[in-house]
């Protein structure tokens, strides 16, 4: 698997054009390939920035942004959040290369992954292509941010392994793989966190991948009570709009 970093121009907040740098990283496309770009180059993109302003605005913004919000931990300012099935800090909403707006997410990262999928697929014509939105994700009980996906078509994303047999012949009763966030952690370590002006990449010759033209975002998500975070994520689910 070889991750090709796209060094772009700065996209300025609060709407900037991204479609005319995707049809020149277009080019470079090939079949099978993963296109993957930051969920804040979508955002600004569609327009999703509003000025910074209050550090109470901004947490009405937060509560605004989330499906189930609760302000617990001891990170200040930070506000554990849950949006698009995914835990998040502060409803997504970033600060940072900002230049004085706050990002939000784009408005349906799933959509807005189809959108620029049937971009690049009339673009280029190629057969098998996947689209991918990162964002920064904090895993508990580690330092650190990695990439994590909120928005992704044209691709299975999760290789299920039940029914098979290991090394030994022990079939597997739970096994999957988690291939597209795989793919966005690999890919967001290309890509940087700060000032590397890197907000594309394009993930080549990806293992366990299996294209569609059919959307395919159940297979990811799990069941609340199925997921085995669900007794620290309890109070998340009460509190849900």
């Amino acid at each position: 698997m070889l991750v090709i970093p796209i060094r772009t121009r700065t996209f300025v907040p609060p709407k900037d054009d991204i479609f005319p740098t995707l049809a020149k990283v277009a080019k470079k496309l090939k079949e099978k390939d993963i296109l993957v770009i930051t969920s804040k180059i979508v955002a600004i993109g569609e327009g999703k920035c509003i000025r910074v302003t209050t550090p109470e605005a901004k947490k009405e913004l937060v509560k605004r942004e989330s499906e189930s919000a609760t302000a617990f931990g001891g990170v200040k300012d930070v506000t554990f959040s849950i949006k698009g099935h995914t835990v998040i800090a502060s409803g997504g909403i970033d600060d940072s290369n900002g230049n004085g707006y706050w990002i939000l997410w784009p408005r349906d990262p799933m959509q807005s992954a189809k959108s620029i999928w049937k971009s690049l697929k009339k673009i280029t014509g190629l057969k098998e292509l996947g689209v991918l939105i990162t964002d920064s994700y904090c895993t508990p009980m580690r330092s650190g941010t990695i990439g994590i996906s909120i928005g992704f078509y044209g691709f299975h994303p999760v290789a299920n392994h039940i029914g098979t047999k290991d090394i030994f012949g022990r079939k597997f009763t739970f096994s999957k793989s988690n291939v597209v966030d795989g793919i966005a952690a690999a890919a967001v370590t290309v890509m940087g966190e700060t000032t590397e002006r890197v907000p594309i990449s394009i993930a080549r010759g990806v293992p366990q991948l299996r294209f569609t033209d059919k959307d395919t975002r159940r297979e990811l998500f799990i069941q609340p009570k199925k997921d085995i975070y669900y007794p620290l994520l309890k109070p998340f689910y009460e509190h849900k709009k």
